[in-house]
């Protein structure tokens, strides 16, 4: 699919037009609704901000060949991280995300990674009249609320590689004495990385801490689905860097919603937690930073995330 198709830019042509319409409505893929309770962002601290550089890293690494990554000498994202264990290497970049997983033993951790795509393309195919949610796997996520819904090109992608990668995570566990299991990724990587969380949070056992941390994440699934990983996620953030358009979509007025946790970037200096679910709307978060597509730079979606850009040119 080419960048910004017809039935993207049919979308936009709907959006002007509404807002024409019904002129209190900004952006008809962004429809606000009102907060359940106060949301008030809080400055991130300093050795906070730095918390995230390794998770970025890692997400960087994602998008390198995989015979580089599998010996990890992928260049600076490989050199960040020393002692790192790489013990499977998968996908091809084109169908199915490159992806990774290894053993960090200074966390004792068992780490999955995902390449993420063109910012580009996946605008295009995120605002693309043609997506389509689906039900959930009962065996990756066991008790999954009724009515909950995923992206089912997500659901999909992340279908055709969990069993091997999940194999690998347990057999980590036992052959390294892992105590957690933490998922990352950037962009559609992110997105996997989210649905990864979920997955391990239901079915590895309770003392094994699952921690996620994405980069410049798209919404996964809609409200019921949302409010259920919420519930069951307790060690999750999304960082959103300034204003990458990609954290928007898909739009809420398709049923879209984000989970908890969004870190958004405010500079390449600063951060803040923001307190809400899909709908804080504190000056420097996501909603009221990026309130439509057109307010958006696509260059924020590779970065920084605090000295890190995360792409192609990881690997450079």
């Amino acid at each position: 699919m080419q960048p910004f198709t017809f039935l993207a830019l049919l979308v936009y042509a709907n959006s002007a037009l509404a807002a024409v319409i019904f002129p209190n409505i900004t952006d008809i893929r962004d429809v606000p609704y009102t907060p359940i309770s106060p949301r008030d962002a809080t400055a991130l601290s300093a050795d906070a901000f730095a918390a995230i550089i390794p998770f970025a890293n890692f997400a960087c690494a994602a998008y390198c060949p995989s015979d580089t990554v599998a010996t990890w000498e992928c260049g600076a994202p490989c050199s960040a991280l020393p002692g790192f264990e790489v013990t499977l290497t998968g996908g091809d970049g084109a169908g199915t995300q490159l992806f990774y997983v290894g053993y960090w033993p200074e966390k004792s951790a068992v780490v999955v990674a995902h390449q993420g795509t063109d910012p580009k393309k996946l605008i295009a195919d995120l605002t693309d009249l043609n997506l389509f949610m689906q039900g959930f796997n009962n065996t990756l996520f066991p008790g999954m609320t009724s009515g909950a819904e995923g992206h089912g090109g997500f659901l999909e992608q992340y279908s055709s590689t969990t069993s091997t990668i999940s194999s690998e995570v347990n057999r980590l566990i036992s052959s390294k004495g892992a105590t957690s299991v933490i998922a990352t990724g950037h962009s559609l990587g992110g997105a996997l990385a989210e649905l990864d969380s979920l997955s391990y949070s239901l079915t590895l056992p309770s003392s094994i801490q699952v921690k996620g941390v994405t980069f410049g994440t798209p919404r996964v699934g809609n409200g019921q689905y949302a409010a259920f990983f919420d519930s069951h996620v307790s060690d999750f953030q999304r960082i959103n860097n300034m204003k990458d358009p990609v954290p928007i979509i898909p739009g809420r007025f398709l049923g879209f919603s984000h989970v908890r946790g969004e870190i958004h970037i405010v500079d390449a200096e600063s951060a803040v937690a923001c307190s809400g679910d899909d709908d804080d709307f504190d000056d420097s978060c996501t909603i009221k930073t990026v309130p439509n597509i057109f307010e958006s730079a696509v260059g924020d979606h590779s970065g920084p995330y605090n000295g890190v850009m995360i792409g192609s040119s990881c690997c450079v």
